[in-house]
């Protein structure tokens, strides 16, 4: 279970003899008690001046029984509680295409989370960008379910191995913020199942060990209500052995119906469960063998890693250690995307004397959204920090904003080089955190703290609702951001680089973001650009190391950047239903015939690649794709080799390609790497929503090898595939 028989000191008959002998002891009570989290957002405000997960978030366990707490910690930019390590948005992460730094990631975030107590990590979150508007797309890995599903996996392997459950949300179509908590998705089987759920599945098989539900309906039913995703599909198509979790506050809205689909624990307060759970089951509208199905899966999950030994132990110096620290230096530098580098313009000369930094951005700490994901980091290298501190004190740095238009011009011509940094923050993506405001968050929080037999606290912040409803301030804000309004930059942004573009030739416009943003109106002006992300609190240390050569940029796009925003699948913030089919990002440009301004997959370096000898050959249950990748330039730099298959004539509507395997490769200066990825075949098969099964379809397969996802720069070659 969870990929931990070989260290877990009972084994599988064990724990499941001892989880039935913990629950034949158990009361009623004890049952449904263990099934719903205690949260106390007006203690933690009090004591630590942030509501939400400073410390763990526990459940209630059983004391006298030895079975503890879940004890939860959100991410998944690191631990959001204490003063952690802040690392890139997953987004910025997704963009490295490296499993291994990923991994090192999830372990970083496993021990920090030990070290602060916490037993369970709610943030492997995986929902896939289906359109850039989403505001919350900087959580997630990309546009591509293989990307997602591989890189997700790698930061739950990492996070379990010190014995931290690693949780996977929003299960399932949570890709669109401001309406998550109302909007109803559909979807036939085949989208269902190959699309926005194939990722999920890898993790979960991988040995994931919780699950959360998401908002939004499926067909109908609440997601954190759908038998259909939560037993069906969860259990009895994938073999999921752990618990599953609600999203918070408003995921359960019918409690009887929650537990009947597969839904085990109500977080992060008990709303609809704890005292209506155990009165439903009194009254007999529930059946107590729901309620120790549930109980069991907790008790299964706690029993395996609490009798696992721990690695190493796991003291308070390991949060924002100086290991973890340079890891999250590391991760910048190899999640910066280089998309534009005429000149070249970048790296700059270190010889410069004077350097123009442009922007408001450039001073302004900026690490993601201000919602459950935030990481309270010790400190954050700004952009300007990062280049003072690099270029030392006998360098002139200049600063200017948006406001300052006719100095930032005339400076331009004089300074040596010329860095922008423009794109969002907080105010304009993240998460959206209650679908009426504060006074309507509180209503069922108020309910919470009532059924945890906390009537004082339920009163204060009854009295609190009733202020907000009168025009009082709220003392503990929601998060601005949500779905974004505008996928471009800001007119005063636009205007600034407008401006400057053209005046000097050492010019990169560095892109702080957590998604895809349209540069059509001045890409073209400016000879340098590069995705610098939200990049964590050692990101501004990555930029300037990038920037003036120390680092060569080798991340690639994990999104398709148009070249007109109608190319991209519709999005609504409002609608009440939406429909979901095959096509999203690279998938719908190749199925239309479109083609992007920048490739999913792409991104520049400072050295030069070519790709030769490309061969397949079938092994057992894989695919061996080989190809020859040598670096023709004059640096050592590390490339990403990427996979694609598609199918000639298939019997079934198909994407004309799909990722299938990639490779992070180091390839030193005028050197060559013999490349090798494995294809599972399992990775080719489609769903067959008739029949309910995954088909290996026989015929001739295209193997395309290259850089990006452009059909120009792929090799290709094709192997017939004729049985399973």
């Amino acid at each position: 279970m969870f990929n931990k028989e070989a260290k877990c000191t009972l084994s599988r008959a064990e724990i499941e003899q001892k989880a039935a002998e913990i629950l034949g002891q158990m009361t009623l009570k004890e049952k449904v008690w263990l099934l719903n989290g205690n949260w106390d957002m007006v203690t933690n405000q009090i004591k630590y001046h942030n509501a939400y997960n400073p410390t763990p978030i526990a459940t209630n366990g059983v004391k006298r029984l030895g079975i503890p707490p879940i004890k939860f910690t959100d991410g998944p930019r690191g631990v959001v509680m204490g003063k952690s390590t802040c690392f890139p948005v997953s987004m910025a992460r997704g963009a490295s295409f490296d499993r291994a730094l990923e991994a090192r990631i999830g372990d970083a975030i496993g021990k920090e989370a030990r070290a602060q107590d916490a037993n369970f990590f709610g943030g492997v979150c995986v929902n896939l960008l289906r359109h850039p508007a989403w505001g919350r797309a900087q959580e997630t890995y990309g546009e591509d379910p293989f990307l997602v599903g591989e890189m997700g996996q790698k930061l739950a392997e990492g996070v379990q191995a010190h014995n931290v459950m690693a949780c996977v949300k929003h299960y399932a179509f949570n890709n669109i913020e401001n309406s998550r908590f109302f909007v109803d998705v559909q979807a036939d089987d085949r989208t269902l199942h190959e699309v926005y759920l194939a990722h999920f599945k890898k993790i979960v098989q991988a040995g994931a060990a919780s699950v959360m539900g998401a908002y939004n309906l499926f067909r109908g039913d609440q997601a954190c209500e759908s038998r259909l995703l939560l037993t069906e599909i969860l259990r009895e198509d994938w073999g999921f052995e752990g618990f599953t979790i609600s999203d918070f506050i408003f995921g359960v809205r019918n409690g009887k119906k929650a537990i009947e689909a597969g839904l085990d624990v109500e977080m992060p307060l008990p709303i609809h469960y704890q005292k209506n759970l155990l009165k439903a089951v009194q009254d007999g509208e529930v059946a107590e063998s729901v309620v120790d199905q549930a109980a069991l899966r907790v008790l299964r999950t706690l029993l395996v890693f609490e009798n696992t030994p721990d690695p190493m132990a796991y003291p308070k110096d390991l949060v924002a250690s100086p290991e973890h620290v340079a890891l999250a230096r590391e991760a910048a530098e190899k999640s910066m995307v280089l998309i534009k580098n005429e000149g070249p313009a970048l790296p700059f000369a270190k010889s410069v004397k004077r350097v123009l930094v442009l922007g408001k951005l450039a001073a302004q700490e900026n690490t993601g959204d201000h919602g459950s994901s935030r990481v309270y980091a010790p400190y954050v290298v700004t952009a300007l920090e990062g280049l003072k501190k690099y270029l030392g004190p006998g360098v002139e740095i200049l600063h200017r904003d948006e406001t300052q238009l006719a100095e930032a011009q005339q400076l331009a011509g004089e300074v040596d080089c010329v860095v922008i940094i423009a794109g969002n923050d907080f105010n304009d993506e993240g998460e959206y955190v209650s679908p009426g405001g504060m006074e309507e968050m509180l209503k069922p929080i108020i309910t919470g703290y009532r059924n945890m037999g906390k009537p004082f606290k339920a009163a204060l912040l009854k009295r609190q609702a009733k202020s907000i409803a009168a025009g009082a301030q709220s003392p503990v804000g929601l998060a601005p951001g949500g779905d974004r309004q505008n996928l471009s930059l800001k007119p005063e942004q636009v205007a600034l680089i407008q401006a400057v573009a053209g005046i000097n030739p050492n010019t990169v416009v560095c892109l702080v973001c957590g998604s895809m943003v349209m540069i059509d109106a001045w890409a073209e002006n400016v000879p340098a650009i590069l995705y610098s992300w939200y990049s964590g609190m050692e990101g501004g240390t990555a930029l300037a190391r990038l920037l003036f050569g120390d680092v060569n940029p080798s991340g690639k796009l994990p999104f398709t950047i148009p070249t007109s925003t109608d190319h991209l699948p519709y999005f609504s913030s409002t609608d009440q239903t939406i429909t979901y089919d095959l096509y999203h990002g690279y998938t719908l440009l190749d199925h239309k015939g479109l083609k992007p301004a920048y490739p999913f997959g792409f991104g520049l370096s400072y050295t030069t690649y070519a790709y030769r000898n490309v061969h397949v050959a079938r092994n057992a249950q894989h695919l061996e794709v080989t190809v020859e990748v040598g670096n023709t330039g004059a640096r050592d730099g590390e490339e990403i080799v990427q996979v694609y298959v598609g199918i000639e004539n298939s019997r079934v509507e198909r994407q004309k390609k799909l990722l299938k395997g990639f490779e992070k490769v180091a390839i030193p200066a005028g050197g060559t790497a013999q490349v090798k990825i494995a294809i599972p075949l399992d990775e080719l098969r489609y769903y067959d929503a008739q029949a309910k099964q995954w088909r290996l379809e026989p015929g001739v397969y295209r193997v395309m090898v290259g850089p990006s996802s452009d059909d120009a720069t792929l090799l290709e070659t094709s192997i017939e595939i004729t049985g399973s």
